[in-house]
């Protein structure tokens, strides 16, 4: 049985009930003398500080692409999609001018910040750091960029991705459908602008503990992805070995399930259940007219999110949506085939869905959740014979003609209650590990906010004499 007690999922970070870290702010100290900034999200802050205006600081969105720029001129093209407060710019898509979005013309120079004015997309705020010449970006953006001798660059970028400023740009974006903050107005909030030394002393203490920060919830980010890698790993041999090692093997013909118990049978998936596709006729879908009513109705995203059952959704129809969609009776095995490919569920209740779910009734002699493990075993097949255009997507026929391997009912049964226990474990391991990782992004957070607003000084602040960050202790699961 795979063995994961031994994997370490603190990484050298204190997640202990009292919260304890060695980036809270509280570990540091607090200036001598503190005045109230005037400003209710501000509060107190160090006597000496100036508080005014980011116009007076920062200038926004100085300059533009000109429409009479030649077509042939290549950019690259920053989107909102591109940019999140943790990870910064992610990437750009190349255009030549002629061909690119109206909304790319915002230019960007170093030292200016990102800040998302549109309120579905206020964490996509990054700081601008030696961009190439040809770097633009949506004018979903506010360019905002440091007056210079007034305010650092960098400590701009981590001003503007603390938490009391997005809930300001928040409480001020305006707009029922798309509610966005308009640059004015976002330049016209109060900031504290500390003197220039301070400014840059900040912003290297923030670098040094957000890159530590940050390398421990990579660590973390590698753990969930090892332990999906061992869940598949056991699933696949669980259901194409089993579980005795000692019975006699035979070849099964099939390239991905190689050699199999010798009493086993090797079969299509159609021979295994029947599988019916869900529908949605009706055109456009959107269609306001077919929601909001008294049936539950699956899409993917309720696959991708259930664990073993689904027993929640988020959308309803109506008789008349009813009436052009599938019903999938309480109990069914649905599968995603378009977007999150391969994503299998067991329905909690009845329900319809569209054509993007396929639902799956096994034949009496296979075990309904031995054949959702069967299923996720030849995830890697499926995807194989899935099409791809502007996302893979599946289909019955390519489903149907699968094979995989399949034991006496005895044997299912073991096998799902083996795996269901280890899949138990799993899911433990994963869920400690991503509250790991929510706590050190808030301690993250916490510590830019307090750094920035002067409730922690650091101006004695020095890196440790080694900048390299102690190697945390990952122990394999196996």
């Amino acid at each position: 049985m795979t063995n994961l007690s031994g994997t370490n999922l603190n990484n050298g970070f204190a997640v202990g009930p009292q919260g304890e870290g060695r980036e809270s702010p509280s570990r540091f100290p607090k200036y001598p003398a503190y005045k109230d900034s005037g400003v209710e999200w501000l509060g107190d802050v160090p006597g000496h500080w100036n508080i005014s205006p980011l116009k007076f600081s920062a200038s926004c969105n100085d300059t533009v692409l000109p429409d009479s720029t030649d077509g042939d001129y290549e950019i690259e093209y920053v989107e909102i999609s591109d940019v999140n407060e943790i990870s910064g710019i992610t990437g750009s898509t190349s255009y030549k001018f002629a061909d690119a979005p109206s909304r790319a013309r915002r230019m960007l120079q170093d030292g200016d910040v990102l800040v998302s004015t549109v309120r579905t997309y206020l964490r996509a705020i990054a700081p601008v750091v030696a961009p190439p010449e040809n770097l633009i970006a949506s004018t979903g953006f506010a360019v905002v960029r440091p007056r210079k001798g007034i305010l650092d660059g960098a400590f701009l970028g981590y001003m503007l991705r603390a938490e009391w400023w997005i809930s300001e740009v928040i409480a001020r974006s305006v707009g029922v459908s798309y509610p966005a903050i308009n640059a004015s107005d976002l330049i016209g909030l109060n900031v504290p602008v500390p003197a220039w030394h301070e400014q840059t002393q900040i912003a290297r203490f923030l670098d040094h503990e957000t890159a530590r920060i940050d390398a421990l919830i990579e660590e973390q980010q590698r753990l969930i992805e090892l332990l999906k890698e061992k869940r598949q790993a056991v699933i696949s041999h669980a259901v194409t070995k089993g579980l005795d090692p000692t019975v006699p093997m035979k070849d099964s013909g099939v390239e991905w399930l190689g050699e199999v118990p010798a009493h086993w049978v090797c079969k299509s998936y159609r021979y295994a259940s029947i599988i019916y596709r869900g529908k949605f006729s009706h055109r456009p879908r959107n269609d306001p007219s077919l929601y909001d009513g008294d049936f539950a109705f699956i899409q993917t995203g309720d696959i991708a999110r259930a664990e073993k059952y689904i027993v929640e959704y988020k959308q309803t129809l109506n008789e008349k949506g009813a009436s052009v969609s599938q019903k999938f009776p309480s109990g069914t095995l649905v599968m995603a085939i378009a977007a999150n490919v391969g994503d299998t569920a067991i329905l909690g209740f009845e329900a319809y869905a569209p054509d993007s779910v396929v639902g799956f009734k096994p034949e009496r002699d296979i075990e309904l959740e031995f054949l959702r493990f069967s299923l996720m075993a030849a995830l890697q097949e499926l995807k194989k014979t899935s099409t791809q255009s502007t996302q893979a997507n599946l289909n019955i026929d390519r489903i149907s003609g699968i094979k995989s391997v399949f034991p006496p009912l005895a044997e299912q049964s073991a096998i799902t209650v083996y795996l269901n226990e280890v899949m138990e474990r799993f899911s433990l391991l994963e869920k400690q590990a991503e509250a790991s990782i929510e706590l050190m992004n808030e301690r993250r957070s916490a510590l830019i906010s307090a750094a920035v607003t002067g409730k922690i000084d650091v101006r004695d602040w020095q890196p440790p004499t080694s900048t390299q960050a102690p190697e945390p202790a990952v122990a394999e699961a196996h």
